[in-house]
């Protein structure tokens, strides 16, 4: 159904959305246990002597026994007995406020549409869409022909997620002819897929199995095979592999193998699906090979060699490559090269100072662009036959999130968008391409009421110590009382991804209840352009954390809130952040929510064996070839600068089966944290059991772990009492 495209492939990894080992070995019964007794006291993890030494500098690391030896299997005693009393002393520390637990749940359950679906988008000769019914946690996916008929079901993710405390749909495609629908999913929050085929026509599941799967799954030979990727015991991507329906998998072809661990692999298919592309690349080098989609096992064409720094991606039109690359402008070019030349590069579009070109897509007719202007998204409309041709799509708001959404024909009139800001609903709509018209297809409903006209959001920009301006995003309603007040700040800040200031019915409830909602759009992301990205990794790692830093006390000049009034929250590498923040200016914080965060930073760059760490490298620098670099990380990583001061109250949660964050890296710090802060401030870790980076799976359960961490930050600023009562 819909086509992969080539300048959307991932295939770098990262903390946000990386790398894995498998299943942490527990059964479900075994996992979920916690403690009969509430405990009166947290747990005190033993610290036991431990000592490494680089560079000539040595450490001590007392809780490294917290990391399972026999990893990924987690099965040592102690190891899991700690992580089971932090479970059971979070649960003694939030049974005060199950009442507010309970009434922010059932309020933001409220604002979500149950028995909600998609536009149908049609590609080909049938329309395709999924629903949720009621009180269902996962979706249901469904066609019918575009001539008219019966819908025709085709998965029901809540079947396959019966019987399992976890359960996330990986790949889902469908093939060129319709015939088939290849499919991935994830029972344990490992990120090993196993994927199927289903035959639609007759409704039967084929015997064909791939097991320990990443990334996607492409239809080639005419519907007659997939390429996938499947893992190896480390975790990494480095292979393409070709399944032939109805032949053992011993007998799958290699259609290209990564010598470089650090490298991951992923493919896709032309606009026109006629090409093959087998990508393969690290988080700051690319290299793209094609190959005929029609005979996978043909010659392979190398678009350009790699080349240390330079990033690319690839689409065909015709005899024509198109080439989105940061050869010669750090916010990217776009260019074109015949196909029987493909490493020479003709400059179509050029780079641009301002405008940050994040991605194109080809269409029949026209292509489209899209980037950022001023931290703002902008889609364009080009023409062919001149590139100065274009027509940028206007949205009405000063600050929003918009581009393109699913797609999947080559052949259009009308493109599907999507669009939101922080105070309007997520929204479909379909542009005509000839008129200019948007046509709204659906706006996000919210059973319970929404008003926007009760809101505001305001768009600042607040000076950095070294003079940079960083922007931030705010949401507040109307009515908030004057002067300073409680706010929550949010960010991420790492590996280029922007976080869009879009809308949330969840943060609804701390907004309702006199909170302001701000998102720090901080170094390490590239909301301002390329350059915004690079000057938060590497050697300029610290002014991601100073941003942040800034940001807070700035707000708290422009007299929006104050110290001690402030949440703030960032999970994975976003959680590396509240790490060092609370190191750093520990009385800032009036609540902090770090999830699965990236804590233990110096000791998992050090270990090479473990499946994320190669890869990282080129993000966080190399502290086992680089004392400079080791000394660096050094002087941040969160779990090395603990010190005996006071520390704001913390929520800290984890995966036991998170194959990006390993559990250990929080127990550790939460571990550290107990025996050296000299406060008695709430500091409690929550470990998912069986589920992995992203927390539980299905839509409510995720909501109540929401509605936990609203609770959390709201009784602990003093917004609200524990029975849900409001605060004078």
């Amino acid at each position: 159904m819909r086509r992969v495209l080539l300048s959307s492939l991932s295939i770098a990894t990262c903390l946000a959305f990386a790398p894995a080992a498998t299943l942490a070995q527990t059964s479900s019964e075994e996992s979920s246990s916690v403690t009969d007794a509430k405990p009166t006291s947290p747990p005190v993890a033993e610290q036991r002597e431990h000592t490494y030494t680089h560079h000539g500098i040595t450490l001590s690391d007392p809780y490294h026994w917290l990391k399972d030896q026999s990893y990924p299997v987690v099965d040592d005693e102690d190891v899991l007995d700690y992580v089971k009393a932090e479970n059971a002393w979070f649960e003694a520390q939030m049974a005060p406020h199950q009442a507010l637990v309970d009434t922010l749940y059932e309020e933001m359950k409220a604002r979500l549409k149950e028995d909600d679906s998609t536009v149908p988008q049609k590609d080909g000769d049938w329309l395709y869409w999924s629903e949720f019914e009621q009180g269902k946690e996962y979706r249901v996916h469904y066609r019918k022909p575009v001539a008219g008929g019966d819908p025709q079901l085709l998965l029901d993710e809540n079947k396959l997620a019966e019987g399992k405390d976890y359960f996330r749909l990986g790949a889902f495609s469908i093939s060129k002819g319709g015939r088939y629908l290849a499919y991935s999913a994830d029972d344990n929050g490992s990120e090993r897929y196993t994927a199927r085929i289903k035959d639609l026509e007759t409704g039967e599941l084929l015997p064909d199995e791939l097991t320990n799967l990443r990334g996607g799954l492409t239809w080639v030979a005419n519907d007659s095979a997939l390429v996938y990727g499947p893992s190896t015991e480390e975790w990494r991507t480095l292979e393409a592999k070709l399944h032939v329906i109805g032949t053992p998998v011993a007998s799958d072809v290699t259609l290209y193998k990564e010598e470089d661990e650090s490298f991951g692999v992923g493919t896709g298919l032309s606009a026109q699906e006629d090409w093959l592309a087998i990508a393969t690349g690290d988080n700051e080098t690319s290299e793209i090979r094609l190959v005929s989609a029609d005979n996978p096992t043909g010659e392979q064409i190398l678009v350009k060699p790699r080349q240390k720094g330079v990033e690319y991606d690839v689409d065909v039109r015709g005899d024509t490559l198109f080439v989105h690359t940061n050869d010669d402008h750090i916010n990217f070019r776009l260019a074109t090269a015949p196909i029987a030349n493909p490493g020479e590069w003709t400059t179509l579009i050029e780079g641009s100072d301002d405008f940050y070109l994040t991605d194109f897509e080809l269409f029949k007719d026209f292509y489209v662009t899209e980037g950022r202007l001023a931290g703002l998204d902008q889609i364009q409309l080009r023409a062919y036959d001149d590139a100065t041709d274009l027509t940028p799509i206007a949205f009405p708001e000063e600050s929003f999130t918009a581009g393109l959404s699913n797609n999947p024909e080559y052949d259009v009139q009308k493109l599907r968008l999507s669009y939101q800001s922080m105070v309007t609903p997520g929204s479909v709509y379909d542009y005509d391409v000839k008129t200019g018209a948007l046509e709204l297809l659906k706006q996000q409903e919210i059973p319970s009421g929404y008003d926007a006209t009760q809101y505001k959001t305001e768009r600042r920009m607040i000076t950095a110590r070294d003079g940079t301006k960083v922007p931030v995003s705010i949401l507040m309603r109307k009515d908030r009382p004057a002067g300073p007040g409680p706010l929550h700040l949010y960010a991420y800040g790492a590996y280029g991804y922007a976080v869009p200031p879009g809308f949330s019915t969840s943060r609804l409830s701390l907004v309702d209840r006199g909170m302001a909602y701000a998102i720090a759009h901080i170094r390490g992301g590239d909301d301002l352009g390329r350059r915004w990205y690079l000057q938060g990794k590497l050697n300029e790692r610290t002014n991601t954390f100073e941003d942040f830093v800034d940001v807070a006390k700035g707000l708290i000049d422009a007299g929006y809130t104050e110290k001690g009034k402030i949440s703030a929250s960032g999970g994975s590498a976003g959680g590396e952040l509240m790490g060092v923040v609370v190191n750093t200016d520990p009385d800032l914080w009036g609540a902090v929510a770090a999830h699965v965060p990236f804590v233990d930073v110096l000791n998992t760059m050090l270990d090479k064996d473990l499946p994320l760490t190669p890869g990282e490298w080129p993000e966080w620098g190399n502290p086992i070839t680089s004392k400079q670099a080791f000394a660096y990380m050094l002087s941040y990583s969160p779990y090395d600068q603990v010190v005996a001061q006071d520390y704001p109250p913390l929520l800290v949660t984890a995966g036991l089966n998170d194959p990006r964050v390993t559990y250990w890296e929080p127990a550790k710090w939460v571990a550290k944290l107990r025996a050296t802060k000299t406060d008695n401030n709430t500091l409690l870790l929550k470990t998912n059991m069986g589920a992995g980076h992203g927390g539980k799976s299905g839509r409510f359960a995720s909501l109540y772990e929401t509605a936990e961490e609203f609770a959390f930050i709201l009784t602990q600023l003093g917004v609200v009492e524990s029975d849900g009562a409001d605060s004078e």
